[in-house]
């Protein structure tokens, strides 16, 4: 990362933070185990854990279904990183962004870049609300949020907190991959604590008052079966596929090759087990805990109110750190991805743009309430392109076919690419329409991106590829 001297103005302070946007990352910028293993922990020890824990109990899932089914999802998800996004950003040190590029061409990895810098605004929006439902408890008569007693459109205050909380979060998006990083190494043990304290609070509530009681507990008052009102039933392995795809754009997707192409060595994916399991198992489990509590003592079930049920006012505050260790990378990734787009713009300032964007979703009530569908939506829009950049890079050297065939051919675009990824996706689409529910779509759909582009590759390199031009023939 480049240094500004002390004497630059701010903009030129802002344009030394180097994000190796365009280039593979150098030696001197790689880092190790720790650094990675205080990344997964910070961002899936966080703000849509509050929010997804609660799904489980309010989806009518068995405590079998959810102890069980996040073990075996966990333990999928750890394998992706680490067995198929890690090895691709060790070997290449580039953005997806970058890579996509070179085998697609321009005109796709605009296309992808708009639709992936779009998902993650509305995603970051979305814990932006997360962390507001915890500073806005002290103002509660006075910050409502949208959808509550002030109607659908937001009220003033409720827009000005957003508008301050936002601004902390795009600010450390701005200090690039190293500086969220020592966010996440410094809050995450923390986090982990204030979880397990609030879960074994709200446990003596719900009336388990030793180990032993847990399990019945368990499942006569947390994950009792019973489907809330207005909630569809949740099955374990609906909770299996939920915790092993919802991360699937950063893992089959690629979308996490922007953090670990700093890596020093591809094992460094396993990392991702310090997220899974004290995260996406552990802190999942905690929420749902506080959540069944707050419904037995009528508290509502925004992540705020249950995290202060628990913990108090450190319960509160985790809250807020919870939601900013997850918006504030996911803004980071939409910022890289929309710089394809406005290669003129630096990342700092497409970041800060950016940043807008996620400030007016925070102040939509349907995102925490649908999150689970947003966060499948994701992956169905932008999975397949993640899957021809691990079979670029992987398979095709090995059947016979040329990696980054639009960029040696200097196409503007890879029509195998961009039809594998609108017929995928098509597909995803009918199934969706005809009752599939879209967590059951996510892994067929990257099957069938993956044979689509392979089929399409080999007609365009083996029967459409441009026949190269007889040699003169010597004259006598």
């Amino acid at each position: 990362m480049a240094e500004a001297p002390k004497s630059a103005s701010l903009v030129e302070r802002l344009d030394a933070l180097y994000e190796y946007e365009r280039e593979p990352v150098q030696e001197k910028d790689l880092h190790g185990w720790k650094i990675f293993w205080a990344t997964f922990a910070g961002e899936n020890i966080a703000g849509t854990e509050f929010v997804i824990g609660p799904l489980f109990v309010m989806h009518g899932c068995t405590a079998t279904a959810v102890l069980l089914g996040l073990l075996i999802g966990n333990f999928l998800a750890v394998l992706s990183w680490a067995l198929i996004c890690a090895p691709i950003a060790v070997k290449t040190r580039l953005t997806q962004y970058w890579q996509l590029r070179k085998l697609g061409g321009p005109w796709l990895t605009v296309a992808y870049s708009c639709a992936y810098g779009m998902i993650m605004c509305v995603l970051a929006g979305a814990m932006v609300r997360v962390s507001m439902t915890s500073i806005a408890l002290p103002f509660e008569h006075h910050v409502a949020p949208p959808g509550a007693e002030l109607g659908v459109l937001p009220g003033w205050a409720w827009v000005v907190l957003a508008v301050a909380v936002g601004s902390v979060i795009a600010v450390l998006a701005v200090l690039g991959f190293e500086g969220m990083a020592i966010f996440s190494k410094m809050s995450a043990p923390w986090m982990v604590v204030v979880f397990l304290i609030a879960a074994v609070a709200a446990l003596s509530m719900l009336g388990c008052h030793s180990p032993g009681d847990f399990w019945r507990v368990a499942n006569e008052k947390i994950w009792t079966g019973r489907v809330e009102p207005g909630w569809s039933r949740f099955t374990i392995w609906h909770v299996i596929a939920f915790a092993w795809l919802c991360n699937m754009p950063q893992h089959f997707g690629m979308g996490d090759m922007t953090i670990l192409r700093y890596a020093r060595k591809w094992q460094m994916g396993f990392c991702s087990a310090a997220g899974m399991y004290l995260g996406h198992y552990g802190a999942w489990v905690a929420s749902g805990i506080l959540c069944a509590a707050a419904i037995a003592r009528g508290v509502p079930t925004d992540p705020g109110p249950i995290a202060y049920l628990g913990a108090g006012l450190v319960g509160a505050l985790c809250v807020v750190v919870a939601g900013w260790n997850v918006a504030s990378p996911t803004l980071y990734r939409a910022g890289l991805a929309l710089q394809v787009a406005t290669p003129n713009w630096r990342r700092w300032l497409v970041t800060l743009v950016v940043g807008g964007g996620m400030i007016i979703c925070a102040c939509i009530p349907a995102l925490i309430r649908h999150l689970d569908l947003m966060v499948t939506t994701n992956a169905l829009v932008i999975l397949p392109l993640g899957a021809f950049i691990f079979i670029d890079v992987r398979l095709f050297p090995k059947i016979g076919l040329k990696s980054n065939y639009a960029g040696t051919a200097r196409s503007l675009i890879s029509w195998p690419a961009a039809a594998a990824w609108i017929l995928s996706v098509i597909g995803s689409i009918i199934a969706f329409e005809r009752g599939a529910n879209p967590i059951f779509l996510v892994l067929p759909e990257w099957l069938v991106s993956v044979v689509l582009y392979v089929v399409f590759s080999f007609a365009q390199q083996k029967f459409f590829a441009a026949a190269p031009s007889p040699a003169p023939a010597a004259s006598n």
